[in-house]
């Protein structure tokens, strides 16, 4: 099949931040694409490449990833989630099948519930649960400390064991740091071949927001229940979309639990299919 043309666009949104995004030219069924943490919409190239010419395509890089803006700091999902709102308006998008993966899960259900009508489809791959994705402090053995849920932006920022080590991977530069540790979590059966593997790394190193996307997945709570640190919004009910999960069965990020998390508090508006065979980014 011929390759159709991707462009990097940019536009400036009304808050004073630039939102860049790739566009690929034909298709009628308008398909959003929203990335997740240490990547950007350069992450989902192959998919872009590949899928049905009939889907016209749109990937943003939220704020503080790949080639947007960073100007103000975010401080929680919905700070993400309102740029895409604003994203939307600016270039006339509506009628669109919603696609987040990992943290935008998050900031597409964030999306979904604040602004009903734009979004007809929402799928879930590999996403943040509904009651976010809990931010554990280190233990003496360099390991998650399960019984010390951080609480604050400021701790998660002063975490050594996972804050601090891929901030200064980011800030030193260290590809081999970055590629070990995708390697363990992500790409744990195959790894893409070596020239996509050094443009994936280029774009990691473009993240302006390690600490706050940590924080706000921490405190993202759109459930009907208490997530262990605050109590949920509640706003899963405003959810009236078809809603697909998708969760790899050797996903090492995100938890079946976190998958059976979001299909419970949908109450049978969800609709949950493991992959099998995949990690969380295959």
């Amino acid at each position: 099949m011929e390759k159709t043309a991707v462009e990097l666009k940019k536009v400036d949104l009304p808050n004073g931040e630039t939102i860049a995004y790739r566009e690929r030219d034909g298709g009628t069924k308008n398909v959003l694409l929203i990335h997740g943490n240490m990547t950007s919409s350069k992450h989902w190239d192959l998919l872009i490449d590949q899928i049905d010419p009939e889907y016209k395509i749109f990937a943003v890089d939220l704020r503080g990833f790949g080639e947007s803006s960073y100007h103000k700091p975010i401080m929680s999902i919905k700070d993400f989630s309102d740029d895409v709102k604003m994203f939307v308006d600016v270039i006339g998008l509506k009628d669109f099948a919603l696609v987040g993966w990992s943290t935008g899960g998050a900031v597409g259900m964030q999306f979904a519930a604040d602004y009903p009508g734009y979004c007809e489809k929402l799928v879930l791959l590999a996403s943040a649960s509904t009651r976010g994705y809990p931010f554990f402090g280190t233990s003496e053995e360099g390991l998650p400390d399960l019984n010390n849920r951080l609480v604050t932006y400021e701790d998660v920022k002063a975490d050594a064991g996972k804050t601090i080590a891929v901030q200064t991977a980011y800030d030193q530069q260290n590809r081999g740091f970055l590629k070990a540790m995708w390697n363990m979590l992500i790409y744990t059966d195959r790894q893409p071949e070596e020239r996509h593997y050094d443009e994936y790394v280029d774009d990691m190193l473009t993240q302006r927001n390690l600490a706050e996307v940590y924080h706000s997945l921490n405190i993202f709570n759109i459930s009907p229940l208490n997530n262990g640190l605050k109590d949920g919004t509640d706003q899963v009910k405003d959810i009236q979309i078809p809603v697909l999960v998708l969760r790899g069965d050797r996903d090492l990020v995100v938890t079946s639990r976190m998958a059976e998390e979001i299909v419970e508090d949908f109450e049978g508006r969800a609709r949950f299919v493991e992959l099998k065979n995949c990690g969380h980014s295959h």
